[in-house]
């Protein structure tokens, strides 16, 4: 935990549940909607690996949103886990 309490949320979890979800859409079906690996956008929703730039434009595109949201997401979980393990 950090300071405020709140976990580090990952930019694929919200992905996952507030836009695959809502949606009804599977992690595959939107990596083929966005001409991405499947396996690449797995593991951004597993939280396996982080949103890059390429990705993000493609998100914000397809699910009317900014790229600087995905990015925004990445850098705060980025930021949240140095702060856990500094202590």
């Amino acid at each position: 935990m950090n300071r405020i309490g709140m976990r580090p949320i990952h930019p694929g979890e919200v992905l996952s549940e507030e836009f695959l979800k809502p949606l009804g859409i599977t992690s595959a079906a939107l990596a083929r909607s966005l001409g991405e690996p499947e396996a690449e956008l797995i593991d951004v929703v597993k939280q396996q690996s982080d949103v890059s730039a390429g990705l993000a434009k493609k998100l914000s595109m397809l699910l009317n949103t900014t790229p600087e949201f995905w990015l925004n997401l990445q850098s705060t979980y980025d930021l949240r886990n140095s702060e856990i393990e500094r202590g």
